[in-house]
């Protein structure tokens, strides 16, 4: 998989997409988007900052996986958003998770914040729902990541600030911390966030919605 990248602003991020979109001679099937700044309006034109975005062009090569991966979940999830009437439009922001995980997609839109449902809830079933589809199709769980407006991405950065916080504190005190009760993706992303911190280690408890991490003293793995 090769990749050309550009960088692209403009008033909007949809504005800096298309003109991205030109001067690849490419289509957003065929690109992978990253907003690095959704800009700001400012106050009567001062201090406005125009909106950036880095589109990289992704070159599949016949018998990569990946490629099917990504078309299959974008057809999904396209499919997914017309039939929930749902006024947004989906861009491939990572054909390959940061993790080596599934495709990561962003969705943007005048309806797309409905997506995200109460903690994000509605936002997690639309994911289950792509991957499961996906599942059937391609005959092995894609893994694909859904975000919307960049809800997960901020998720995850205050997740991963929450983990160090919790685990200096662990580290100092001697004792352990058990968080509140959290989804299945947001624990793993606590685990991952402190998997390379020698002085403590993480621990899944409970069951269903009650799951909890319990981040503990290295020298007291196990005991709680």
């Amino acid at each position: 998989m090769k990749k050309k990248t550009i960088e692209m602003t403009a008033k909007t991020i949809e504005d800096a997409i298309e003109l991205a979109l030109k001067q690849l001679d490419a289509n957003r099937e065929e690109v992978e988007i990253d907003v690095v700044s959704r800009g700001k309006p400012g106050l009567l034109g001062i201090g406005s900052e125009e909106a950036k975005v880095k589109v990289s062009i992704v070159d599949f090569g016949p018998d990569d996986v990946a490629g099917e991966v990504v078309k299959t979940v974008s057809q999904v999830l396209d499919t997914l958003l017309s039939l929930m009437g749902v006024e947004a439009v989906s861009t491939l922001r990572h054909a390959v998770g940061e993790d080596r995980g599934g495709p990561v997609f962003n969705v943007e839109g005048e309806d797309s914040g409905l997506l995200i449902g109460r903690g994000g809830e509605t936002l997690r079933g639309l994911q289950f729902l792509v991957n499961f589809i996906s599942n059937r199709q391609l005959g092995f769980r894609p893994d694909a990541v859904i975000d919307v407006g960049g809800y997960q991405e901020r998720r995850r950065k205050s997740l991963e600030n929450m983990s160090r916080n919790v685990s200096l504190e662990v580290a100092q005190s001697g004792r352990s911390i058990t968080l509140e009760p959290m989804s299945a993706y947001d624990r793993r992303l606590v685990h991952l966030a402190l998997s390379d911190n020698p002085e403590v280690v993480t621990q899944s408890i409970g069951s269903g919605a009650d799951r909890q991490v319990v981040v503990s003293p290295a020298d007291l793995d196990g005991e709680y």
